[in-house]
This record gives structure tokens, sequence and C-alpha cells, in this order.
């Protein structure tokens, strides 16, 4: 069974124009098509038609799409999940524009999690005979793709268990109380290849459940995490925390909002992750460390501000 990566998020606006001039013209996503008041883009080095979908109305995820390798990868995930006591539904091809039919799942979180095999294929900006390195004119920060997303549950344990039993993720890191309650995830970071995670969860407090904390942009290197940062200020993105370095992933980093208020990353390098590695844990008196791992403190709006 073979779950790809996560191919899309699909998030709310509060508006459009404004999402539009800071998702194309600061973080240089290319749009792909505008239906009404939504609209889909990609970045430079992704292949299929589209992988940030912005829905004007509100702020906040709508949904995730997993791509998985085959239609048979539909009907064991669809088993699973019945088996596993989640909410399922099939999707037809085109309820997504130029995505496949699938299925739809309500995770425990209520997080909606579509999961389908195939997308439009549109190609890179650079092509695959003899491409470049990179497009010689890109917008604004010029990111080449969507990295991962961190959701916010009441029940980490339940949302980590569907991934793990379901789509076959497994734990790269994970936050617990202490050393003597390592069952107990107080925040999760999940891979299916060898990214240091794709998906994680994040712990929230009562009436979090269907929210995310952020959702990432890969970047190449350090010099590009400042480079990125610079542009932010030019363009006069509301800075949350960075540059800096995760402890957790090892990852370079900066965090700012969308005009809505939706938080994003910008992401670069962190380790090479294998399925048959050990789980690193952190212990939540580390959690300084791990999330900021040169001031090796938390602030408030980063602990409490969830879409």
């Amino acid at each position: 069974m073979g779950v790809l990566r996560m191919g899309y998020i699909h998030i709310r606006v509060t508006d459009l124009d404004a999402a539009k001039k800071h998702y194309i013209d600061t973080l240089g996503f290319a749009p792909t098509l505008e239906v009404g008041r939504t609209v889909y883009l990609k970045g430079w080095d992704e292949w299929d038609h589209h992988s940030v979908v912005l829905e004007e109305g509100g702020v906040g995820v709508k949904k995730f799409g997993f791509k998985v390798e085959s239609p048979d990868d539909i009907d064991i995930i669809e088993n699973r999940a019945r088996v596993f006591g989640v909410k399922t539904e099939r999707m037809s091809r085109g309820d997504n524009p130029e995505v496949s039919e699938g299925l739809r799942i309500t995770l425990p979180s209520t997080h909606v999690v579509e999961v389908y095999y195939e997308q439009t294929f549109v190609g890179n900006a650079v092509g695959s005979v003899n491409p470049e390195s990179f497009p010689r004119h890109l917008a604004g920060i010029g990111a080449p793709r969507i990295d991962h997303a961190l959701m916010v549950a009441e029940d980490v344990n339940a949302n980590e268990k569907f991934f793990m039993d379901v789509m076959d993720f497994y734990q790269v890191e994970r936050l617990v109380p202490d050393l003597d309650h390592t069952e107990c995830s107080l925040a999760t970071w999940l891979s299916v290849g060898n990214r240091g995670h794709d998906i994680a969860i994040l712990g929230g407090p009562a009436g979090t459940d269907g929210k995310i904390h952020h959702f990432a942009f890969q970047l190449y290197g350090w010099s590009e995490v400042l480079r990125a940062s610079d542009i932010m200020s030019m363009d006069d993105v509301q800075l949350d925390v960075g540059p800096t370095r995760h402890g957790i992933t090892r990852g370079q980093t900066t965090y700012f909002f969308d005009p809505a208020g939706n938080r994003n990353e910008v992401f670069s390098d962190g380790y090479v992750a294998y399925r048959d590695r050990p789980t690193t844990l952190w212990t939540v008196d580390q959690l300084g460390k791990g999330i900021f791992y040169h001031k090796r403190q938390l602030n408030e709006e980063y602990t409490t501000v969830f879409t």
C-alpha cells in the first residue's frame, strides 16, 4: 500500500485577492485555475496541477489531499478506515478539479482527508529533458513545493494511530510528558518516505479539533530561508518566529502569517528519515529546545494561535 505524499492542502481565506498576492507574489506559487472565489496553485518544481487551494470565506483548513500509487490503494485504505471506525465516503472524479476519484475520510479530530491516485499532470517549470536547475525568473521567494502540515487535535493519540494503522505512516519524532510516560503523545511527527515529517499532530485544548497550526513550503538551504525572510519583510508580511532552527527535525525555519491569519512556514533541510529508525523522543520540559533550538523558549503566539 503506497501513500506517496501530501498532495494538496485546501484552506480558507478571508480575502481572496489579498491571499493571491501573498501566495503568488510573495511565495511565488503559480495559479493554474480559478473557479469563482477559489484559486488553485502549484510550486515551480511540482508536477501535478495544484498543491494549494485558496477558498474565500473564513480561515483555517478545509481538507488535506494525500496521493497514493494506484486505485487499489484506495480500496485498502477504505477497508482499514472502516475497521478503525472513522466515517468514509467515496468521491467522484471531478469533485475536486483535475483530481481522480478517491476516498474522503473524517478523522477523529474532524479534519477531512481525501485520498486519490491521480491528478492532472502539468509538469514543472524546468521540464524533464536536460533541465536547468531552477527557472530564471522566479516570483518572490520562489518556493518550489509544499512540504508538510501541522494539524491540531484534542486527542493526538487517536489521530496518530489513524495515520499509522490506516495510512501506513511511521513515527519519526514524538513529544511525551516524561520518560516514564512514553506511551502518551502530546505531539507527533509522521512520515511516509524519507522526509522528517509529511504530517504532524499537535495536542490542543478543547475546541481546537479541525484546526491547523501551520503548513509549510520547502526551500533549499539556510541562505534561502534568510532570503525568504528578507522578502517577507519587503512585502510587510507578519512574521511569527525566525529565521531559526528546530531541534525537532533539525529543520531551518521562519514562521509567518498570510493575510487571513493562517500560519505558514518556510522549511529547509532537516534529516533523512528511514522507516526502520527508532523514534526520537522529546520530553515536554525540553519543548523550547525542540521547537526553537537557538533561543530554547516558545512565544505565546506560537503556542496559542490556530486556525
